[in-house]
C-alpha cells in the first residue's frame, strides 16, 4: 500500500488527514509525492532520505526538479487537444536546487581528505540532469534505495524519478576551490543555447575565497551504468518462470486526440481503488477483466519470477517506475521505430543495433529505468510483494495521456494477509 490515488486508496479529502505507518527495512534515497491529479507535477513533492548504520565524513543532498511557469492541466490541455497541433510547441522549463533558483546555487563545503556521501536525486515530471564534479571521482554506491559495489565514474545521468548516492573524497589540499556542474535538457526537444540543455554551476569551497581551478573534463568521460553496476546484496540473476512483453507508444483515436498506451491500452482511473477490489472479489479476483479494461490489470501469481521485456518503439525515452518492487536491470537491445500516430511513415530501425547485457558479477536491481528511443530493456524480480502496484512512465504528460498499467499481484495472499481499515472504507 504505497498511496496511488485510486489504486491503493481513495484521495485523501481537502482538510483531513491520513497517517501512513510503514516498517522500514530498506534504507536509501527516495522521494514522496502527490500520485493523484498529477499534484506532483506543480510541486507536492519531497525527498525521503531513510538511514542506516553506514557513516560518513558528511553527506550532502542535491534534489533537481524543472519547474514550469504552466500548470500542468494547462500543459497537458495543449498536449492532449484534438484541435491543436502535435506534438505542440516546445516549452523550456527553469532548473530548482534543492527548492532554490538553479541559477543562484549555493557553495558546498568540502574539508580536506574527509569523505562525503552525496545524494542525487531527479524528482523532476520531464527533463533530465547530469551532475559531476570535475577533478573528482565519484564512486557510486546506490540506485533507487539499492546499494551496489562501488563503482567510479565522472558524472550521473539521472531520469525523471531516478535517485544516486555517490561517496566522494576531498583533496589533501585547500589551495583551489572547484566547481560542480548541473545540466538539465530533453533529448527530445529542440536544442537552443541557453534553453536547452540549460547548465548550471556551484562552487565546492575548500577555502573561503580561494581560486576556483577549472578542470577539464576527461577524454573518455563515464557515465553511470546500469548494465555495468552490479548490486551489493550479491542477488544472482533470477530464473524466470513467467515471460510479459509490454510495448510502449501513442495512438492517435477517432476524435483525433492523441494518447499514450501500453499493449495498446490506455490506462484510465478505476470508480473503486483496485487494491479495494482485490479484496472484495474473493475467487473472482483473478479475472483481470473485472478490475476495469482502462486499468490494464496483469494478474501475477505469488512468488513467481517474472521477466518483463519493456518495447520502446518511439523516438524519445520513457523513464519506467515499478511501484512496490525492485527490478534487475538485465538486457537491452535494439528495437523497431515506429512513426508518431500523426505520421505515415515506414518504420525504421535505431542507428544503436548492440545487445547489451549485465557485465559485473551479478546484475543491479533499481525501480525506475529509462527505456531508450528505439530499444528495449528486459527486467527481472519476484512476486513476493502481494498489492496494487502500478507501472507508469515518470514523464508526467505520458502519465496523464495513459502510459499507466497495473500489476495486481496474489490477491488469494493478498486478501488472506491484509486488512483494510474500516476508516479507508468510508
Amino acid at each position: 500500500m504505497d498511496g496511488a490515488g485510486m489504486v491503493t486508496q481513495c484521495g485523501i479529502p481537502p482538510g483531513e488527514s491520513f497517517t501512513y505507518e510503514y516498517h522500514m527495512h530498506q534504507a536509501g534515497t527516495f522521494w514522496l509525492h502527490g500520485h493523484y491529479d498529477h499534484q506532483n507535477s506543480d510541486g507536492l513533492r519531497t525527498p525521503l532520505i531513510v538511514h542506516d548504520d553506514r557513516k560518513y565524513d558528511g553527506e550532502l543532498l542535491f534534489f533537481l526538479e524543472d519547474w514550469y511557469k504552466e500548470p500542468f492541466h494547462e500543459r497537458l490541455r495543449i498536449t492532449s487537444s484534438p484541435n491543436a497541433p502535435f506534438p505542440p510547441p516546445p516549452t523550456f522549463p527553469h532548473a530548482l536546487i534543492n527548492g532554490f533558483n538553479a541559477n543562484f546555487t549555493r557553495p558546498v563545503r568540502f574539508e580536506k581528505g574527509k569523505t562525503y556521501r552525496i545524494r542525487v536525486l531527479n524528482i523532476g515530471i520531464t527533463e533530465w540532469f547530469r551532475f559531476s564534479i570535475p577533478g573528482h571521482k565519484l564512486r557510486t554506491i546506490e540506485a533507487d534505495g539499492v546499494y551496489c559495489d562501488p563503482l567510479p565514474v565522472d558524472g550521473l545521468d539521472l531520469g525523471p524519478g531516478q535517485r544516486y548516492s555517490v561517496l566522494v573524497t576531498a583533496h589533501d589540499s585547500d589551495q583551489f576551490n572547484f566547481n560542480y556542474n548541473v545540466t538539465m535538457y530533453a533529448s527530445f526537444v529542440p536544442q537552443i543555447p541557453g534553453l536547452n540543455p540549460r547548465h548550471y554551476h556551484g562552487i565546492v569551497e575548500y577555502r573561503k575565497g580561494a581560486p576556483v581551478k577549472h578542470v577539464t573534463d576527461p577524454e573518455h568521460f563515464v557515465w553511470a551504468d546500469d548494465l555495468h553496476m552490479s548490486a551489493y546484496s550479491g542477488q544472482e540473476l533470477l530464473p524466470v518462470t513467467r515471460n510479459i512483453d509490454l510495448t510502449l507508444g501513442g495512438a492517435k483515436f477517432t476524435n483525433r486526440q492523441i494518447l499514450d498506451i501500453i499493449n495498446n491500452i490506455t490506462y484510465a482511473e478505476p470508480r473503486i481503488p483496485t487494491l479495494y477490489s482485490a479484496h472484495s472479489l474473493d475467487r473472482l479476483a483473478f479475472n483481470e477483466s473485472l478490475y476495469g479494461p482502462q486499468t490494464h490489470a496483469i494478474i501475477l501469481n505469488h512468488l513467481e519470477y517474472i521477466e518483463l521485456t519493456l518495447r520502446n518503439p518511439n523516438t524519445l525515452p520513457h523513464p519506467m517506475h515499478l511501484h512496490g518492487h525492485t527490478f534487475q536491470m538485465v538486457e537491452s537491445g535494439p528495437q523497431m521505430i515506429l512513426a508518431p500516430p500523426e505520421v505515415s511513415e515506414a518504420p525504421v530501425m535505431h542507428p544503436d543495433q548492440s545487445v547489451r547485457t549485465f557485465v559485473g558479477k551479478v546484475p543491479m536491481s533499481r525501480d525506475t529505468m529509462v527505456v531508450p528511443p528505439g530499444r528495449y530493456v528486459k527486467i527481472r524480480f519476484r512476486a513476493d510483494n502481494p498489492g496494487a502496484w502500478l507501472l507508469h512512465c515518470h514523464l508526467d504528460i505520458h502519465m496523464a495521456m495513459g502510459m499507466v498499467m497495473t500489476f495486481v499481484e496474489a490477491p488469494d495472499v493478498l486478501r488472506k494477509t491484509q486488512t483494510i481499515p474500516e476508516n479507508m472504507k468510508e
